[in-house]
């Protein structure tokens, strides 16, 4: 006698085993995505977006192809795992670092590197923390200031043209910081003698 419960074990398991693994890995991929919208932070969306778009790859993958099939698959994970951290990295979605300024006070006294010759009518620095866009133009208030020099903001000039100074070469970190510290409280104290004049 037949076992009526053994007969119906193949169709249970069969829809599993059918479903490819290009399917597979678009649900996972999918999953993935959608647990980092619950749990933000960049843990799963690195590489669910890869096996996202590695399961829509293999969609249209022929079936022809044979065991490269997986190998093509394999290559999509890796190179879309790799770019979607780039651009992670380089775009600074997560936050990690300051993804923007918060305003332009907020440039003075930070540090950075001339990329092009600085002068009295134009030039441009890239700032060490200059939020999403860390290139500014910026302008000297005294000599030329060549290209690969590294300078500090002295007046932010409302975060469209700095005004920056070159720094000695002999600073250390502790000099920088000192250097911050007088910038931020100067820019106080002029603020203040500012408030002081206005309500005289």
């Amino acid at each position: 006698m037949v076992n009526p419960l053994a007969a119906l074990a193949p169709l249970q398991a069969e829809p599993l085993l059918s479903m490819s693994l290009s399917i597979l890995l678009f649900l996972a991929g999918a999953g993935l995505i959608v647990g980092e919208a619950l749990a933000p932070g960049t843990h799963f969306f690195v590489l669910g977006v890869a096996l996202l778009t590695a399961g829509l790859v293999g969609l249209f993958i022929p079936a022809s192809l044979g065991i490269f099939a997986p190998l093509i698959l394999t290559v999509v994970v890796l190179a879309t795992t790799a770019a979607t951290l780039w651009g992670y990295r380089k775009l600074d979605f997560a936050g990690q670092g300051r993804g923007q300024t918060l305003s332009s006070d907020s440039l003075r006294g930070q540090f950075g590197t001339v990329t092009e010759r600085v002068t009295r009518s134009d030039g441009e620095v890239k700032l060490e923390d200059g939020g999403f866009n860390p290139y500014y133009q910026a302008r000297s208030d005294g000599d030329p200031i060549e290209e690969g020099a590294e300078v500090m903001v002295i007046d932010p000039g409302g975060g469209n043209v700095l005004t920056v100074e070159s720094v000695e070469t002999g600073t250390d970190s502790i000099d920088r910081e000192l250097a911050r510290e007088r910038s931020k409280s100067d820019a106080n104290s002029d603020a203040e003698t500012e408030r002081e004049s206005e309500r005289a």
